[in-house]
């Protein structure tokens, strides 16, 4: 079995530096595939409330034998619940029997409801209450990265938002950066459009010997990044953890984020327009 090393967070809490994405593992298929992540090794697993799987998730740590300390377990708050984050955050904790969560991000900003400042300060008490360790947000751009911290004084510690080889966010990564945010990446191999065989992947696969998918998730740790890939092969899982025996070359680093494109998104989710309550 294959531990993810560890890293250290912005509010000094030890993180693993690959997390096992789980949307869309449901039923007893997604108890089986998330068991078997952390039976190779996987110590940080990424759910969310619209993702549906949160029990799930429970069972399956329960199932893998794991103790819950030594798995760092992160949910994410709808859009529905801005106003409410602190009472959606408590729910999860209801349907997955734990006391408390790792990790809680505030999923989109949803800018028509104009509420993810009240949503992060209900985060802020849920923090100060102990139901929560660490938090955070996903598919923050700067400007509103920029309106909780003002309304606050809160930086969060994490921004979890796709970042691939074709759609690299260079610019929200070094802003991230310089905030003391640590990004995560959502879809960090790009899903179908997973660039296997750009020479820039595929030549640094045959070089170092190893798979694409590898080469893919050491181009996000070598930029700072927590990557989440997400795959319901054991063999897969295994392989996907297997990233810290080899280092690409700062040309390498180079030419895999050269692959990025104004048009990489996977769909249309861009956090000034895209909604999801």
């Amino acid at each position: 079995m294959s531990i993810a090393a560890t890293r250290l967070g912005p509010d000094g809490i030890a993180v693993p530096a690959i997390g096992f994405g789980t949307y869309p593992l449901r039923g007893d298929d997604g108890v089986t595939a998330i068991a078997s992540a952390l039976e190779v090794g996987y110590r940080f697993l990424d759910t969310a409330v619209n993702y549906r799987n949160e029990r799930e998730v429970a069972e399956a740590i329960r199932a893998s034998g794991v103790p819950r300390e030594e798995v760092f377990i992160q949910t994410k708050i709808p859009g529905r619940d801005h106003r409410s984050s602190r009472r959606s955050l408590e729910a999860s904790l209801t349907i997955m029997g734990l006391d408390y969560l790792d990790s809680v991000l505030i999923h989109w900003p949803n800018p028509s409801q104009d509420a993810y400042v009240t949503a992060w300060e209900g985060l802020i008490d849920a923090r100060e209450a102990g139901l929560v360790r660490t938090i955070g947000v996903s598919n923050f751009a700067a400007h509103h990265l920029d309106a909780i911290t003002e309304a606050t004084e809160v930086t969060p510690a994490w921004n979890q938002i796709e970042i691939h080889p074709l759609f690299p966010q260079a610019e929200q990564l070094a802003d991230n950066a310089e905030r003391g945010i640590t990004t995560q990446a959502w879809s960090p191999l790009g899903k179908t459009s997973a660039p296997f065989d750009e020479p820039a992947v595929a030549d640094a696969a045959a070089t170092h010997d190893v798979s694409p998918a590898q080469v893919i998730l050491r181009w996000h740790l070598q930029r700072g990044v927590i990557p989440l890939p997400k795959s319901t092969s054991a063999e897969r899982q295994r392989s996907n953890l297997d990233v810290f025996g080899f280092e690409l070359s700062a040309d390498e680093v180079a030419a895999i984020t050269a692959l990025g494109r104004a048009d990489g998104r996977l769909f249309d989710g861009d956090p000034d327009t895209h909604e999801e309550m």
